[in-house]
């Protein structure tokens, strides 16, 4: 049974650390807000859990809350290492993989769309996304 998102028009705030006492060691993910258009989702990896090698269809965005990650993103020949306050952005259609890195739990909010999991062939085109 999927975890239902924390934040809602009943409650509109809480704080990272009672999600992380909720959720115990990781690794974890946690819904924040969830609506028609966007997913906040709170990840917590450790170096022992990577994601796959994977694409979207829509752009996809991260801000780092804890620790340090690796993001080996399509198309640059270093990887993109970012530290807790850094925000990360990988374009719709592009591959990206995610190495947390270290002796400690990293957590990321990860901003991206309901409904779309990772691929593993890239997508012709973009979602499209009508808002009315």
């Amino acid at each position: 049974m999927p975890i239902e998102p924390i934040l809602s028009s009943a409650l509109n705030t809480i704080n990272l650390e009672e999600i992380k006492r909720e959720m115990g060691p990781p690794p974890w993910f946690r819904p924040v807000v969830l609506s028609d258009y966007v997913m906040g989702g709170l990840i917590c990896q450790t170096a022992a859990v990577t994601t796959d090698n994977h694409v979207h269809d829509y752009d996809e965005w991260w801000l780092v809350l804890e620790g340090e990650i690796h993001w080996q993103i399509e198309g640059r020949a270093e990887p993109v290492r970012a530290t807790a306050g850094d925000f990360i952005f990988v374009p719709a259609l592009t591959f990206h993989h995610i190495f947390p890195q270290g002796d400690t739990p990293s957590i990321r909010l990860a901003v991206s769309m309901p409904g779309h999991p990772h691929l593993h062939t890239r997508p012709e085109r973009k979602a499209q996304v009508t808002i009315t």
